[in-house]
């Protein structure tokens, strides 16, 4: 898989927009989204919720054991820190958004603590 770069003064301008997160957070968040589409047999628009589960599944699928902390290490300690990237990315077009989305898709999709170390599959919190 080819990784995902931003273009010279991309990161720039998301630095101006927003410091919380890493560079390698909003490329992960991409790549999440490419994740969730090439799943479907067809392209179609994603929801919030969607996002937030892709980008779970794949921080799972990249990182495994060490998911939430590499997430944490990028700033990305909830899912709205998702939406938050998300809306970022909208509002400098480099993804579009429909009239009924909204920051709020994403709040309290999963908690990181359950989806990363309670129900990871060789834990044994969920025995």
């Amino acid at each position: 898989m080819t990784e995902l770069a931003f273009r010279d003064g991309i990161m720039d301008q998301i630095r101006l927009r927003e410091q919380r997160f890493d560079e390698r957070a909003y490329l992960f968040v991409l790549s999440s989204l490419e994740h969730c589409q090439g799943r479907l047999t067809e392209r179609r628009h994603i929801s919030g919720p969607e996002l937030a589960h892709a980008c779970r599944d794949l921080a799972l699928q990249r990182f495994g054991v060490m998911a939430r902390l590499v997430l944490e290490h990028w700033g990305v300690r909830t899912t709205r820190d998702i939406g938050d990237i998300v809306f970022t990315l909208v509002e400098l077009g480099l993804l579009i958004s429909q009239a009924q989305d909204s920051r709020d898709d994403f709040l309290g999709v999963f908690d990181f603590a359950e989806s990363f170390e309670r129900e990871y599959p060789w834990s044994t919190a969920h025995v």
